[in-house]
């Protein structure tokens, strides 16, 4: 395994895809403006069509559109990893195939939902996938959303192939995770897929993080994952510590919901959820507000 930072970078910002508020349309000018400003504030690559960008209300054109304006955005200033699994494998390809047109620097690739394949089916799915293409693929494992886990087994397999580089854990399995990183083949990299779990899986040697609140708090993450990485864990540790209110308020419903409401209070571009999202209620502002005050956001 390799050590802060991944191939990535250290800091992966997880992006909400901000839409227009009187139609719900995509707001692609918001979302280079969205991009940009990450970059420039903590934001070592950002992924585009994740979860926390609504990737299953996106249409496979809508998700295209945004790779290639958050390209054109961020381009030689960061990574652009884009977000292309789904629980069908032929779209999925379909959008590697989009991704790859669009300058992509990597594929997030989740495990298939719903339908619950075996692992043998996992393996088969992410091998045609990085079949398909030369891109660098991050396998993403979160099983609270697809109801399927990728096994220890099963990930070590797929890290032999050479372009699934990486894993996305959103697993909070401290001791699968500390197993993995010393299993695993050189080069294959951890990244935690949760900021509540980033300091602690940086301290077992994970890369970085695939982050929300770095729309919010980015340079502060990325101080913190520096501090382990040259061995001041004290000091990083009373950064986790000082930033786990706000990872809390940011999750106290489905994400994205509480950190599109907290972009719009700082004046950025995100608008709201689109349905089954829905915006947050005012008593979930009220505590998303009270952590940004508490951060000294506002």
């Amino acid at each position: 395994m390799t050590g802060l930072a991944g191939r990535f970078g250290a800091v992966v910002t997880a992006m909400v895809t901000p839409f227009r508020d009187d139609d719900h349309a995509v707001d692609l000018d918001g979302a280079q403006q969205l991009a940009s400003w990450l970059v420039d504030n903590g934001s070592d690559a950002v992924v585009v069509a994740g979860s926390t960008g609504e990737s299953p209300t996106l249409s496979s054109s809508e998700k295209a559109e945004l790779f290639r304006a958050v390209g054109d955005a961020i381009r030689g200033r960061a990574k652009l990893i884009c977000g292309t699994g789904t629980y069908s494998t032929a779209e999925t390809l379909e959008l590697s195939e989009a991704a790859e047109e669009a300058g992509a620097d990597g594929l997030l690739v989740v495990t298939p939902y719903y339908n619950k394949p075996p692992q043998r089916g996992l393996i088969a799915h992410f091998e045609r996938v990085a079949d398909a293409t030369e891109l660098p693929i991050i396998a993403y494992n979160i099983p609270g959303r697809t109801a399927i886990r990728i096994e220890h087994d099963t990930l070590l397999a797929l890290a032999e192939r050479p372009n699934i580089v990486a894993v996305k854990d959103s697993t909070g399995d401290f001791q699968a995770v500390s197993r993995l990183i010393a299993e695993a083949p050189a080069g294959f990299e951890v990244y935690s897929g949760d900021d509540w779990a980033a300091f602690g899986y940086a301290c077992l040697g994970a890369v970085g993080v695939v982050s929300v609140a770095s729309h919010l708090v980015g340079p502060q993450i990325h101080q913190m994952l520096e501090l382990v990485a040259t061995g001041d864990v004290p000091a990083a540790r009373k950064i986790h510590e000082q930033l786990s209110p706000l990872f809390n308020a940011l999750f106290i419903t489905s994400n994205p919901i509480p950190v599109k409401a907290a972009l719009t209070m700082l004046g950025r571009p995100a608008g709201v959820p689109r349905l089954p999202l829905v915006p947050a209620t005012a008593e979930e502002r009220a505590r998303v507000r009270s952590a940004l005050e508490d951060a000294g956001l506002l």
